[in-house]
């Protein structure tokens, strides 16, 4: 049991926590939530032990504790080395058994290899490479040199370290920012099933639904809990920010307008799933509505007027770039897509599988390497990407940047402007520079909707954003009337904000027919091999009757509905264990989250393991349901 009682910490002359409590569970996950600057990180330094409390106390018991290290590290080792040894005791264990066997002391020789066999030293470089392949890097990739990588995929050799590492206590802040939505959806999977107690910081809501059992929000520098993962949190205080604001005007017409807005799209809305998936993120944001009143953040996007229709078409382009020598290197093959003035696209695909690069052709940054493609010269592009967040001047104040975009407006006009993405006084006059990620991604903000665009390309425009900001841009883009081209690994911002998916993968752009779970789905059902849809060329002369053809379906349909029963059955009671967990969970949930809870702390612990054992049963069944699933849906295939 972890317990913060009365804590108090500060940064500089700022507090950040006052006399906050709260209270952990062996084997819990918990989401740690709040605006930028509210004391997250911190907070895990001081459980961490890297900070002392202003006041109060963090009582841990002896824990191991491993996190996400936040400096770009440095190493010649090659990638999976460098992984491997974040497991001190198996490194200790490997330098021991060395100095044994070269000294020829036999006794020390198999001490040493009883202590390197209870590190599990014999799997370490399978599990170390294990980490790595989940998180995108090859085989190839995983013997590069730690300083031959940039810094994103170096923070993700980071992330496989504090995975690596044996712990009791797991301590990730931003674990997804530098993943794409392949890596994140593994990622889930890989902490669902880590026996440890995890506190995890993130502005990923998706991701946080999934993985957290409670959140634990800093608010008002408090520390407040709430059963359950974000959603549950945002619904929890959604509700209770009605009942302080319902007699404000503006609010009800932000609700009346939302309303109006998702009964437009719902008359619109086929039965495709991605559409039927955004439309119950529009609802969503709807019933939120009064929360997102309070958040201090809120833009929209203006009309987009008169515009070309459509705006890009591609036909077979050959998509890629030049090498230092001239060299025309593909990436991408034979794409063809349309992006017309309503069109909404989300892309998907892991990092590396070309999905930058299409968008960069898409906007002209980059020239086609072959094909057609056709551009409108005169629709207004607003592309946001990280270089347009690192070529902001560090010296320079965000209303200085806005008084550049736009040398005519007024200073007050340029300042309400800012004030609409949380710059307001002194904040507007701030140098860029000392700025956090997620300041500079909402002045880029700020920038690329003051253009008016009718295109919007949007390359992971969530990396660093905060809650509030998030949801702001979700809300605008959701009722945006121009195209947009999107990656991004945020699940609800794509769910909110897209009709239609493509997928970028094995040298090819298609389109995806599907919504965010059938993607998660295709990630983990490889595809067949290549020789399995081959067929037999079988006797040339070989005339079947109708009359033997339907037997012979007869007799395989027969076969399938024989093999699927007992399919069928397991899949039942699965679904039946299923529900008895998750009931037995949420009467966990319900009784954690009372005021009282934790006044019997031996009882409050009690039940913190209990769920952490039904967490791991419901993931196993989980993984049963799914195999079942599966396998039923290849008996149906072959029919």
């Amino acid at each position: 049991m972890i317990r913060i009682r009365g804590l108090t910490l500060g940064r500089g002359p700022r507090t950040l926590l006052d006399s906050a409590d709260a209270m952990i569970a062996p084997g819990e996950r918990i989401a740690l939530i709040g605006d930028n600057g509210s004391g997250k990180s911190t907070l895990l330094a001081a459980i961490a032990g890297d900070l002392s409390p202003d006041a109060g106390d963090i009582d841990l018991p002896p824990l191991r504790i491993a996190r996400l290290a936040q400096s770009m590290p440095r190493s010649p080792l090659p990638a999976w080395r460098f992984v491997l040894e974040a497991d001190a005791a198996l490194v200790h264990a490997q330098a021991t058994l060395a100095a044994a066997e070269s000294a020829g002391d036999g006794h020390a020789i198999a001490q040493a290899h009883d202590d390197f066999l209870a590190c599990d030293g014999p799997s370490a470089e399978a599990r170390a490479r294990e980490l790595l392949h989940g998180l995108g890097f090859d085989a190839a990739e995983q013997e590069r040199p730690v300083d031959a990588f940039s810094g994103g995929w170096k923070m993700r050799l980071n992330l496989a370290r504090a995975l690596m590492a044996p712990s009791d206590l797991l301590l990730l802040d931003e674990p997804t920012n530098h993943l794409d939505l392949d890596a994140v959806l593994w990622l889930e999977r890989r902490l669902m099933r880590l026996a440890a107690t995890i506190l995890l910081v993130s502005h990923d809501r998706d991701f946080l639904d999934r993985v957290a059992q409670a959140t634990l929000q800093i608010d008002d520098r408090k520390l407040v809990r709430y059963a359950g993962g974000y959603s549950a949190c945002e619904q929890a205080r959604a509700e209770r920010a009605a009942q302080r604001q319902r007699s404000i005007a503006a609010q009800q017409a932000k609700i009346a307008h939302l309303h109006a807005f998702v009964e437009r799209f719902r008359a619109k809305a086929t039965k495709a799933k991605q559409a039927q998936s955004r439309l119950k993120a529009l609802e969503r944001i709807e019933v939120l509505a009064p929360l997102r009143a309070t958040r201090g953040i809120d833009f929209d996007f203006a009309p987009v007027g008169d515009c070309p229709d459509p705006l890009v078409r591609m036909e077979e382009v050959a998509v890629g770039y030049s090498a230092d020598d001239g060299t025309p290197h593909a990436v991408l093959h034979d794409v063809s897509m349309t992006v017309g003035r309503g069109s909404r696209f989300g892309v998907l695909g892991r990092n590396g599988a070309g999905k930058t690069t299409l968008i960069r052709t898409a906007v002209g940054e980059l020239p086609p390497l072959g094909g057609t493609l056709q551009r409108s010269r005169t629709v207004r592009v607003g592309y946001f990407a990280q270089q347009q967040v690192d070529a902001l001047r560090g010296g320079e104040s965000a209303l200085v940047h806005m008084q550049r975009l736009a040398p005519q407006e007024r200073e007050q006009s340029l300042r309400d402007w800012l004030g609409r993405f949380a710059f307001r006084g002194e904040d507007a006059t701030r140098p860029v520079g000392p700025m956090s990620g997620g300041e500079r991604a909402r002045l880029a903000l700020a920038m690329l909707v003051w253009a008016r665009p009718q295109l919007l390309v949007l390359d992971e425009p969530t990396n660093h954003l905060d809650a509030a900001t998030r949801d702001a841009l979700a809300d605008a883009l959701a009722e945006f009337d121009g195209a947009l081209l999107l990656v991004s690994h945020d699940r609800y911002l794509l769910r909110a904000t897209v009709d239609t998916f493509l997928r970028v993968a094995d040298g090819s752009a298609e389109p995806f027919d599907g919504d965010l779970e059938d993607y998660a789905q295709w990630l983990m059902q490889k595809p067949a091999d290549a020789g399995a849809a081959g067929g037999s060329s079988g006797d040339a002369g070989a005339v079947v009757s109708r009359r033997d053809e339907r037997r012979v379906a007869a007799e395989q349909r027969a076969q399938r509905a024989a093999l699927k029963k007992p399919l069928q059955k397991r899949l039942a009671e699965v679904e039946r264990e299923l529900a008895r967990i998750e009931a037995r969970i949420a009467e966990i949930d319900t009784r954690l989250a009372a005021a009282d809870s934790y006044r019997d702390a031996a009882a409050a612990a009690e039940l913190g393991r209990e769920r952490s054992a039904l967490q791991r049963d419901r993931d196993a069944a989980e993984e049963r349901w799914l195999e079942l699933g599966a396998a039923l849906e290849a008996l149906d295939a072959e029919g």
